[in-house]
Protein backbone atom coordinates (compact mmCIF):
# COMPACT_ATOMS: atom_id res chain seq x y z
CA UNK A 1 0.00 0.00 0.00
CA UNK A 2 1.27 3.45 -0.55
CA UNK A 3 0.57 6.56 1.50
CA UNK A 4 1.41 9.76 -0.38
CA UNK A 5 1.33 13.45 0.56
CA UNK A 6 2.34 16.83 -0.83
CA UNK A 7 4.88 18.92 0.99
CA UNK A 8 4.99 22.36 -0.68
CA UNK A 9 8.62 22.99 0.18
CA UNK A 10 10.11 19.52 -0.16
CA UNK A 11 7.29 17.63 -1.91
CA UNK A 12 8.11 14.85 0.48
CA UNK A 13 5.84 11.95 1.25
CA UNK A 14 5.95 8.38 2.39
CA UNK A 15 4.17 5.13 1.74
CA UNK A 16 2.60 3.10 4.45
CA UNK A 17 3.67 -0.72 3.57
CA UNK A 18 0.10 -0.86 3.74
CA UNK A 19 -0.04 2.04 1.42
CA UNK A 20 0.49 5.51 0.11
CA UNK A 21 0.18 8.79 1.95
CA UNK A 22 -0.70 11.81 -0.12
CA UNK A 23 -0.39 15.51 0.54
CA UNK A 24 -2.77 16.82 -2.12
CA UNK A 25 -2.50 20.04 -4.07
CA UNK A 26 -4.58 22.91 -2.75
CA UNK A 27 -8.09 22.51 -4.05
CA UNK A 28 -7.58 18.89 -5.13
CA UNK A 29 -10.43 16.55 -4.17
CA UNK A 30 -9.75 14.22 -1.28
CA UNK A 31 -9.26 10.59 -2.19
CA UNK A 32 -11.91 8.08 -1.17
CA UNK A 33 -11.24 6.44 2.17
CA UNK A 34 -10.11 2.83 1.96
CA UNK A 35 -12.12 0.58 4.26
CA UNK A 36 -10.72 -1.93 6.73
CA UNK A 37 -12.13 -4.77 4.61
CA UNK A 38 -10.36 -3.43 1.52
CA UNK A 39 -7.09 -3.20 3.43
CA UNK A 40 -7.47 -6.74 4.75
CA UNK A 41 -8.20 -8.11 1.28
CA UNK A 42 -5.15 -6.35 -0.14
CA UNK A 43 -2.72 -7.45 2.59
CA UNK A 44 -3.88 -10.84 3.84
CA UNK A 45 -3.44 -14.13 2.01
CA UNK A 46 -6.68 -15.74 0.87
CA UNK A 47 -8.13 -18.07 3.48
CA UNK A 48 -7.38 -21.74 2.86
CA UNK A 49 -10.59 -23.70 2.29
CA UNK A 50 -10.82 -27.33 3.38
CA UNK A 51 -9.85 -29.56 0.47
CA UNK A 52 -7.84 -26.81 -1.22
CA UNK A 53 -4.14 -26.15 -0.87
CA UNK A 54 -2.69 -22.73 -0.16
CA UNK A 55 -1.36 -20.91 -3.25
CA UNK A 56 2.33 -21.37 -3.91
CA UNK A 57 4.62 -18.58 -2.79
CA UNK A 58 8.17 -17.74 -3.79
CA UNK A 59 10.66 -19.78 -1.73
CA UNK A 60 12.46 -17.85 0.99
CA UNK A 61 15.95 -18.72 2.16
CA UNK A 62 16.65 -19.46 5.79
CA UNK A 63 18.77 -16.31 5.96
CA UNK A 64 15.90 -14.15 4.69
CA UNK A 65 13.44 -15.92 6.95
CA UNK A 66 15.64 -15.09 9.93
CA UNK A 67 15.88 -11.48 8.77
CA UNK A 68 12.11 -11.15 8.58
CA UNK A 69 11.78 -12.61 12.07
CA UNK A 70 14.29 -10.01 13.28
CA UNK A 71 11.88 -7.25 12.21
CA UNK A 72 9.58 -8.17 15.09
CA UNK A 73 10.21 -6.71 18.55
CA UNK A 74 12.53 -4.20 16.88
CA UNK A 75 14.04 -1.65 19.26
CA UNK A 76 16.36 0.19 16.84
CA UNK A 77 15.98 1.74 13.41
CA UNK A 78 16.85 -0.21 10.29
CA UNK A 79 20.29 0.45 8.86
CA UNK A 80 20.73 1.60 5.26
CA UNK A 81 21.58 -1.95 4.14
CA UNK A 82 18.62 -3.41 6.04
CA UNK A 83 16.26 -0.93 4.40
CA UNK A 84 17.60 -1.88 0.99
CA UNK A 85 17.17 -5.56 1.80
CA UNK A 86 13.54 -4.93 2.74
CA UNK A 87 13.03 -2.98 -0.51
CA UNK A 88 14.36 -5.87 -2.58
CA UNK A 89 12.47 -8.60 -0.72
CA UNK A 90 9.18 -6.69 -0.59
CA UNK A 91 8.76 -6.68 -4.38
CA UNK A 92 6.88 -9.95 -3.87
CA UNK A 93 5.08 -8.97 -0.66
CA UNK A 94 1.43 -7.96 -0.41
CA UNK A 95 0.92 -4.21 -0.03
CA UNK A 96 -1.61 -1.40 -0.29
CA UNK A 97 -1.62 2.40 -0.84
CA UNK A 98 -3.44 4.81 1.47
CA UNK A 99 -3.60 8.59 1.77
CA UNK A 100 -2.37 9.93 5.12
CA UNK A 101 -2.06 13.68 5.70
CA UNK A 102 0.53 15.59 7.76
CA UNK A 103 1.04 19.14 8.88
CA UNK A 104 3.24 21.19 6.54
CA UNK A 105 6.93 20.23 6.68
CA UNK A 106 6.23 18.15 9.77
CA UNK A 107 5.75 14.60 11.00
CA UNK A 108 2.59 15.62 12.90
CA UNK A 109 -0.38 13.66 11.60
CA UNK A 110 -3.23 15.93 10.50
CA UNK A 111 -6.65 15.39 12.07
CA UNK A 112 -8.15 14.68 8.64
CA UNK A 113 -5.94 11.57 8.43
CA UNK A 114 -7.38 10.00 11.56
CA UNK A 115 -10.43 8.25 9.98
CA UNK A 116 -8.19 6.48 7.47
CA UNK A 117 -5.76 5.43 10.18
CA UNK A 118 -8.66 4.05 12.20
CA UNK A 119 -9.57 1.83 9.24
CA UNK A 120 -5.95 0.70 8.99
CA UNK A 121 -5.83 -0.06 12.70
CA UNK A 122 -9.03 -2.09 12.49
CA UNK A 123 -7.54 -4.09 9.61
CA UNK A 124 -4.26 -4.78 11.43
CA UNK A 125 -6.16 -5.98 14.53
CA UNK A 126 -8.28 -8.36 12.45
CA UNK A 127 -8.03 -12.14 12.71
CA UNK A 128 -6.34 -12.37 9.32
CA UNK A 129 -3.64 -9.77 10.04
CA UNK A 130 -3.18 -9.73 13.81
CA UNK A 131 0.07 -11.77 13.58
CA UNK A 132 1.41 -10.09 10.43
CA UNK A 133 4.88 -8.56 10.29
CA UNK A 134 4.23 -5.15 8.74
CA UNK A 135 6.71 -2.59 7.48
CA UNK A 136 5.64 1.05 7.24
CA UNK A 137 7.89 2.36 4.46
CA UNK A 138 8.20 6.07 3.66
CA UNK A 139 9.08 7.51 0.24
CA UNK A 140 9.41 11.01 -1.25
CA UNK A 141 9.67 12.38 -4.77
CA UNK A 142 13.00 13.56 -6.19
CA UNK A 143 12.80 17.21 -5.12
CA UNK A 144 14.93 18.30 -2.19
CA UNK A 145 18.04 16.96 -0.50
CA UNK A 146 18.47 13.21 -0.08
CA UNK A 147 19.32 13.35 3.63
CA UNK A 148 16.43 15.69 4.47
CA UNK A 149 13.89 13.63 2.51
CA UNK A 150 15.02 10.39 4.08
CA UNK A 151 14.85 11.88 7.56
CA UNK A 152 11.34 13.27 7.02
CA UNK A 153 10.09 9.99 5.56
CA UNK A 154 11.59 8.16 8.56
CA UNK A 155 9.84 10.49 11.03
CA UNK A 156 6.48 10.31 9.28
CA UNK A 157 6.58 6.53 9.02
CA UNK A 158 7.41 6.37 12.72
CA UNK A 159 4.54 8.78 13.50
CA UNK A 160 2.12 6.40 11.78
CA UNK A 161 3.56 3.48 13.72
CA UNK A 162 3.22 5.30 17.06
CA UNK A 163 -0.37 6.32 16.25
CA UNK A 164 -1.29 2.71 15.43
CA UNK A 165 0.29 1.49 18.68
CA UNK A 166 -0.72 4.22 21.13
CA UNK A 167 -4.20 5.09 19.88
CA UNK A 168 -5.38 2.01 17.97
CA UNK A 169 -3.90 -0.85 20.00
CA UNK A 170 -1.95 -2.50 17.18
CA UNK A 171 0.77 -4.70 18.76
CA UNK A 172 4.11 -2.90 18.70
CA UNK A 173 6.02 -6.07 17.82
CA UNK A 174 4.09 -6.30 14.54
CA UNK A 175 5.37 -2.98 13.16
CA UNK A 176 8.69 -1.80 11.75
CA UNK A 177 9.42 1.43 9.84
CA UNK A 178 11.80 2.35 7.03
CA UNK A 179 12.37 5.76 5.43
CA UNK A 180 13.69 5.74 1.86
CA UNK A 181 13.50 9.40 0.92
CA UNK A 182 13.79 9.71 -2.86
CA UNK A 183 15.33 6.31 -3.45
CA UNK A 184 13.12 3.74 -5.21
CA UNK A 185 10.82 6.13 -7.08
CA UNK A 186 7.55 4.54 -8.09
CA UNK A 187 7.55 6.55 -11.33
CA UNK A 188 11.23 7.19 -12.22
CA UNK A 189 10.24 8.65 -15.61
CA UNK A 190 8.49 11.49 -13.75
CA UNK A 191 10.57 11.94 -10.59
CA UNK A 192 8.42 14.79 -9.20
CA UNK A 193 5.10 13.02 -9.82
CA UNK A 194 2.76 12.76 -6.79
CA UNK A 195 2.67 8.97 -6.88
CA UNK A 196 6.31 8.96 -5.80
CA UNK A 197 5.31 10.59 -2.50
CA UNK A 198 3.94 7.65 -0.62
CA UNK A 199 3.91 5.47 2.48
CA UNK A 200 3.61 1.75 1.86
CA UNK A 201 2.29 -0.86 4.22
CA UNK A 202 4.14 -4.10 3.47
CA UNK A 203 3.13 -7.49 4.81
CA UNK A 204 6.00 -9.97 5.11
CA UNK A 205 4.74 -13.33 3.80
CA UNK A 206 6.41 -15.66 6.30
CA UNK A 207 4.25 -14.45 9.15
CA UNK A 208 1.01 -13.63 7.31
CA UNK A 209 -0.73 -16.75 8.56
CA UNK A 210 1.47 -17.55 11.51
CA UNK A 211 -0.19 -18.34 14.82
CA UNK A 212 1.40 -17.79 18.22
Amino acid sequence: MVLSYRNIASRSAFALVVGCLAWPMTGAPAAAQVSADQIINALAPPPVTRGLTAPETKPVSEKDRAFIKSLRHRTRSLTFDEKEHVAEMSKDWKKIDLEIYFDYNSSTIARKAEPQLEQLGEALRSQRLRNATVVVAGHTDAKGGERYNEGLSDRRADAVKRYLIDKLNVPEENLTTAGYGKRHLKNPDEPFAPENRRVQILNAPETESASR
